[in-house]
């Protein structure tokens, strides 16, 4: 079976709309795996899940699953679940996995942000049936897809994902806030490089975090990102087919995005040629 993948926001830290990020998108991480099924996978609930939302009711589809892959819930990862409309629909069934965070129950950190003193609607008040499964590094199933969840390095739990077509398909591995610097302090183990470049070898699509450019990013060390160009290294590594550059700086307009691709895919041509390197742009779209 064929997925498609689009990416409905691909910003980070904080949406920024406007003329000047138009072409490149404002919205924050969102990123939908439809199968032939019709099912849903969602990787991360920023503000892009608003309008995959808005867009899921137009479809006046019955009985609508989704599963919610969440890397992690600082903000802009999860911004967008109050305002996902299917939620509002009984017939609507979600199931959100992700990781407790120093100790604080996954449900609660979301049941939070929709706390009355915040947002008018609590979570436990919402229409359709929602479930919250707290996960781990490691293994699990879902229908349609086996997924590899990895710790990654960026302040708290946060986890990268590799999903696994039941159907033997391309693989596609979702790699956001990640630092492969060498900055920052985190738990992992000492031969976490080795481990984490054999969790994405052979994937289709790599989605990684290309947040800062080189010239900043020691001042950004231990601040959990990466560069364009290691993201490059670590596809080349890996022996993926195709890198997509994502979360992007809230700084960088579209013009800062055309350069920075620019200068990328030259960085590619040298190191990597045989990589196909594009940047996340909120509307692009492809069949796995």
């Amino acid at each position: 079976m064929k997925h498609e993948v689009t990416f409905w926001g691909t910003r980070g830290s904080i949406p920024t709309p406007g003329p000047q990020t138009a072409r490149y998108g404002g919205n924050t991480p969102c990123i939908c795996v439809t199968g032939a099924d019709g099912r849903l996978v969602i990787l991360d609930a920023g503000s892009g899940l608003r309008p995959l939302g808005h867009e899921l009711m137009k479809q006046h589809n019955p009985g609508l699953s989704v599963d919610i892959l969440l890397s992690h819930t600082h903000w802009d990862h999860i911004q967008g679940l109050p305002f996902f409309k299917p939620l509002s629909a009984r017939e609507t069934s979600v199931c959100i996995y992700g990781a407790a965070q120093e100790g604080v129950p996954l449900k609660e950190i979301l049941g939070r942000q929709m706390d009355p003193m915040v947002f008018p609607v609590p979570l436990n008040a919402l229409a359709a049936s929602l479930m919250v499964v707290e996960i781990e590094q490691g293994e699990f199933e879902i229908e349609g897809f086996s997924i590899c969840a990895f710790r990654l390095r960026h302040p708290g739990t946060t986890l990268g994902y590799r999903l696994v077509p039941s159907s033997r398909g391309r693989e596609i591995a979702y790699v956001t806030d990640n630092e492969l610097g060498p900055g920052g302090n985190y738990e992992v183990s000492s031969d976490w490089r080795e481990r984490f470049v054999e969790f994405v070898r052979g994937a289709d699509t790599l989605i990684h975090d290309a947040m800062y450019l080189d010239q900043i990013i020691q001042a950004r060390a231990g601040w959990g990102h990466s560069t364009p160009r290691q993201a490059v290294d670590l596809a080349r590594e890996g022996q993926c087919r195709r890198l997509i550059l994502f979360h992007h700086e809230p700084e960088h307009d579209d013009a800062a995005l055309d350069r920075l691709v620019h200068d990328t895919r030259e960085y590619a041509t040298r190191t990597a040629p045989k990589l196909q390197v594009e940047p996340a742009v909120e509307g692009l779209r492809f069949t796995l």
